[in-house]
This record gives C-alpha cells, structure tokens and sequence, in this order.
C-alpha cells in the first residue's frame, strides 16, 4: 500500500501503543505464571499478536475483556507442535528457550524477512543446557525439545539481547541453577526491561554488569494485574515529528522509563529542540536545529528517527553504532543512506559504525520505500512533513508491525 505525505506543521496531544516490548515479555510471563494475570493498556499490533499465539500455542487461555484488556490463564502445556512467530525477531528468540522446557518437540518458525536474520546465537547454549536442537543453517525454522536442565553457559550478546532475555525468563523454571555468562552484551537497556518484568511477577533475577547473570531454579512467577506502559519507540518518533515540524505532546510515557529508546530525549536536547517533561507526558517543540552526536549503540530502534532529525538540523550530525542496524527487518543503514538520498539528504557511512547526516531542504514530489520495515516508513513520513510538495511511501502496511494507527494519529496532529 503507497501513502501521500504532503508537508505541514503539526500540533497536539497524542498516547503512542504500549511497549510492544514489555508486552511481549508480560505476556510470555503470563504464560509461564500459575494462575490468571490481567494486562492492561495492550495494543494489538502485528508483534503482540505474535506473541498471543505463541502463548495459547504453549498452554495458556487468553480472553480479551475490554480493548486494551487481556486476561490469561497460566500454565505452560503445548497444544501444537509448531510456534509461528511471524516477522517479530523478539518472538522468536524469547519463545524458543520458553519453548525448550518442554519436553515434546517444538518448531519455532517465522515469515518474510526474518526468516534472514540470525539465529545462531542459540544453537550452543541450548544443547549445553541439555535441549536437542536441529536448526535451519543458524536460521529459522529452529526444532527443539527440552525439558532445558540449568548450568553454566557461554553465550553472544553482540548481536541482539533478545536470546539473553529468552533465557532469563525462562530459566527460573528449570531445574537446576544456571549462570550465563555473556560476550558483548549490547542493548542493556532491554535487559533491565527483563529483569523489571520478572521482577513483577515474583522472581528474582542477578547480573554482574551484564557480564553474568544468576538464574535459581525451581522458582515460580505469580501472576499478577500488569499495565504496560506506553511505548518509547513509538514516542521517539512522534517526539522527533514535533521538534520538526511543530509541537507535540506525547502522553502516557515517563522519562524514568527502563525502555532503551527514552534516550532519544538527550538526543532532542542536543539537537536543540524544546522539550517538556511532566509526570506522564513529554511535549518537544521545534526551534532551529542544529547538527549533534550520539551513540545509539545500546538503542539501535532509534536511527530511523534520529536521522528524520538529523535531516532538519543544521550542519553534519555524526551518530554512532550503525554495526547493530544489519539485522533488523531491512539493513536500515543502507535503507536510510538510499532513501534519505531519494529525499535529498546525504548520508555518508564510509566510517566503521558511524552514519554521518548533512542537514538539508527535503526534497518532494519523489517516491521512497518503506522497505518492509515499521520505523522506516515511519521516519520517512516524518521526513516528509518538511516537504515542499508530497512525497510518496509504498509499502506502509509494515507499520503494523509496532503502531497500526501512526498514519491516523500524524494526519489527527496537523495544525490545518
């Protein structure tokens, strides 16, 4: 589907999607937890849908009471034989080691891009913690066949956290005590994110400056009444839409979020913008901009956006760690340097892990892709609010990956 995004100024007040990332932790956890959990203020984009079937695949019952309602039913007890984890990479990593404690044989398979991306990290540590596993070449789709025992395992974190964050949520139920020991953690943040999660639900999990982690076994999670909070990532964006292109007010987020992509307020800051926090809500407001740095290594979600930001500032901005950009649903520094180029802006990555950006006039009347990927077609609607005359995305559909109603809520914002 192609979307026209003519240029504009925006202003008002608007609540991003739950964190998809906490929900697809909350609901995992639910899963895992005896009893009945009640998670509030959850979205139903494509992600969390994932993460629903894979839930009531493993043995859970999920009623929705109200519209952002869910209630589930605990108790791991497979029903199938096979997880479909559709495009979410967070699934797929998350529910194959929950997956693994049990002791039938269990697909986990996804569809379109991700079907690409790596999933090698895997392999290894499951087999050392006692789960057969036949996999597709380090790629999905991936067999195992547990109950997954405990132990001391060596594991990969440079390329994604979300395999960590599968292991630590389930582990607690193994058997035996485990250690994790992890090279080159990367997206900290999100770890934290784990930890909170099982926290609510009544287990205890300790790290050595993410180098280690203890796990105890045979604990149990308790489920519990659970409102997820509003969603960074999707904020970023909408934060990045008001410093460039008016005022918005993003309501139900805090800045004391443990979620990665609250960084993009220092980013704001450094860009010049105007921004307002309060106890349940942000605003930026735009002023001129002006080129900055920053490192987004630990928040690889934010490109998309900072570069939309980048583009309206004045002079050469310099962010730092596009290494972690290859595997997500495009390769999304190249997808940036070539779409940000069809809009007129340069995009120089001729250094190791650094996208250098040059401010410039948006140009309009061009045709850009979304490239199948959610923040990408999102960031270049953004982009285009600057433009003289329409620019065109094809492919939107992708945004209903993370935020279904980007698209209504940018079109609810503008200041006519």
């Amino acid at each position: 589907m192609d979307k026209s995004v003519s240029g504009g100024r925006l202003n008002g007040v608007v609540a991003p999607p739950c964190s998809k990332s906490y929900a697809q932790r909350a609901l995992a956890v639910a899963l895992l937890a005896q009893g009945r959990s009640v998670l509030r203020n959850m979205d139903f984009c494509n992600d969390t849908q994932s993460a629903i079937r894979c839930i009531e695949a493993l043995g859970a019952k999920v009623t929705r009471e109200f519209e952002h309602t869910f209630i589930v039913d605990g108790g791991i007890k497979p029903q199938v034989d096979t997880l479909c984890v559709g495009e979410s990479g967070l699934s797929a990593r998350l529910f194959t080691p929950i997956a693994s404690l049990c002791s039938t044989p269990i697909v986990i398979n996804g569809q379109g891009t991700l079907l690409y991306r790596p999933m090698d990290m895997m392999i290894q540590p499951l087999r050392a913690l006692g789960v057969s596993v036949r996999d597709g070449g380090g790629r999905l789709p991936i067999e195992v066949c547990g109950p997954m025992q405990g132990g001391e395992i060596d594991v990969d974190g440079s390329v994604s956290s979300q395999f960590v964050t599968g292991l630590l949520l389930a582990l607690p139920l193994a058997q035996n005590d485990t250690v994790i020991n992890v090279k080159g953690a990367v997206s900290k943040p999100y770890l934290d994110m784990t930890i909170d999660t099982a926290a609510r639900f009544g287990v205890a999990i300790e790290h050595n400056d993410y180098e280690q982690f203890y796990i105890a076994g045979n604990q149990r999670y308790q489920a519990t009444d659970y409102a997820i909070e509003g969603d960074w990532s999707a904020a970023a964006m909408l934060l990045v839409a008001g410093a460039v292109a008016g005022s918005v007010t993003v309501k139900n987020i805090s800045t004391l979020s443990k979620q990665a992509d609250v960084a993009v307020c220092d980013a704001l800051v450094r860009a010049g913008a105007e921004l307002i926090s309060e106890a349940k809500s942000v605003t930026a407001v735009n002023r001129p901009l002006q080129a900055f740095e920053f490192d987004a290594t630990n928040c690889p979600d934010l490109f998309p956006a900072l570069a939309t930001l980048a583009a309206a500032a004045e002079g050469e901005s310099v962010i730092v760690g596009t290494r972690r950009l290859e595997h997500k649903e495009s390769n999304r520094a190249e997808a940036i340097r070539t779409q940000f180029g069809r809009l007129g802006i340069d995009v120089d990555l001729s250094s190791d892990n650094v996208m250098k950006i040059r401010g410039g006039k948006i140009v309009g009347g061009v045709e850009v892709d979304g490239c199948s990927d959610h923040r990408m077609a999102m960031t270049l609607a953004v982009a285009g609010l600057n433009a003289e005359k329409p620019v065109v995305i094809h492919g939107v559909e992708c945004v209903a990956k993370s935020y279904p109603d980007f698209f209504k809520d940018i079109e609810m914002l503008r200041d006519e």
